[in-house]
């Protein structure tokens, strides 16, 4: 493994049962993930996007162990742990944390703001009590809020003071990888732009590498260095930043940034709408999962499922139709 990857997702898959019962097999499986892979490496910004059901929070949360995955590899600093028990995630977890989507409902309203934060101290067993207050007041500092707030009760903040909160609980044990899921998409738009600059600030500061969770494309594009689309469960386009948002090349891509508001609403728009709606993730059709919806379809794409390819260097698509970057 290089050395410079912090995390190795390989063939990665969850599938939800539904039917049956305690004695009898499940009938049919919600196929959240279906064979994803992925790295990211040290200090980056890795931005995962796609229409909502498309499996994202679930990957993240396959990563950090929250759940189980059906098949597949998740190698994390060079060790792999998806055969590690509870006890050996505990103290795993140290360096991987998660900053969850609502931060109304991801804070207990009976706990201070301080004893969210050292909560992890305790699990661990870290700091004296002197040590973990000023370890509080410095946490708190960091994230734009001020001392005496460690005393307060989450309802006594806004939703924007709520999500600083709940970004200075992540990095309370100064993790190595950082799980965003949707971090702002519960804000105002006023507020959105005063999180994300925080949490590039925080990454600069304390070496933080994110895999960032969002289905808002100007969001990602502001932040991320490398971007993965996903559709039903896959991969269908991986780039850099700039490559992909310059010159995206899967037609599922090509539909999102089509669909960006556009300053002047009197522009020209480019691009050509994605048609239809997603198709199920119990039933998803053969061959390549976009082709019901995509207007450049052909034969093949009904019948065989196009492998994630590298088309440009640093750029990979799965589409039958792209070869070296263009439609053949």
């Amino acid at each position: 493994m290089n050395r410079h990857i912090l995390l190795q997702v390989e063939g990665l898959k969850k599938y939800f049962p539904i039917g049956g019962g305690i004695f009898r097999k499940p009938r049919h499986f919600v196929k959240a993930i279906d064979g994803i892979t992925l790295s990211i490496s040290r200090g980056e910004i890795f931005g995962l996007v796609g229409e909502s059901g498309c499996g994202k929070t679930t990957i993240g949360r396959c990563i950090i162990r929250l759940e189980e995955p059906t098949e597949g590899r998740i190698i994390f600093d060079g060790k792999e742990i998806g055969g590690l028990s509870r006890g050996q995630m505990r103290s795993l977890r140290r360096d991987m944390q998660m900053i969850f989507q609502d931060p109304y409902s991801s804070l207990n309203p009976r706990k201070t703001v301080g004893r969210i934060i050292s909560e992890a101290y305790g699990v661990h067993g870290l700091y004296s009590r002197e040590e973990r207050k000023e370890r509080m007041e410095e946490l708190v500092g960091l994230v734009g809020l001020r001392p005496e707030h460690i005393y307060r009760y989450p309802y006594e903040f806004s939703g924007g003071q709520r999500q600083r909160i709940c970004v200075a609980r992540a990095i309370a044990l100064n993790p190595k990888l950082v799980v965003a899921d949707e971090p702002v998409s519960a804000l105002d738009v006023s507020i959105q732009a005063q999180i994300l600059n925080l949490l590039v600030d925080l990454q600069a500061r304390l070496s933080l590498t994110y895999l960032f969770i969002s289905h808002d494309l100007s969001v990602v594009r502001h932040i991320c260095d490398r971007v993965a689309v996903m559709y039903l469960g896959r991969i269908v386009e991986q780039a850099g930043r700039n490559g992909l948002f310059s010159r995206p090349l899967h037609p599922y891509t090509q539909g999102l940034l089509s669909a960006v508001p556009k300053p002047d609403p009197f522009s020209p728009r480019k691009g050509r709408k994605i048609r239809g709606e997603v198709a199920s993730q119990i039933f998803p059709p053969g061959g390549c999962p976009f082709h019901p919806r995509c207007p450049d379809a052909i034969s093949i794409c009904s019948e065989t499922r196009p492998e994630l390819t590298e088309v440009e260097p640093g750029h990979w698509t799965a589409c039958h139709r792209l070869k070296r970057g263009h439609l053949f």
